[in-house]
C-alpha cells in the first residue's frame, strides 16, 4: 500500500446523516469511542458542537 492509500473502501453513496439529538439525547455531552481513542462531543450554551480528544 502506498502513502495516501487506504484499505477502507470508499462509500457507495452520500455519508450517513445523524441528528445531533440522536447522539446527545437530553445530555449536553457524550463520549464517543473510535478504536482505542475516546472523544468528547459537547453542546455549548450557544448551541454549537465541539468535538475534542
Amino acid at each position: 500500500m502506498n502513502a495516501g492509500e487506504s484499505s477502507i473502501p470508499p462509500p457507495d453513496g452520500p455519508p450517513a446523516m445523524l441528528d445531533s439529538a440522536a447522539l446527545l439525547g437530553d445530555a449536553r455531552e457524550v463520549l464517543i469511542r473510535h478504536g482505542a481513542e475516546t472523544y468528547c462531543l459537547k453542546l455549548t450554551r450557544h448551541d454549537k458542537l465541539i468535538l475534542t480528544k
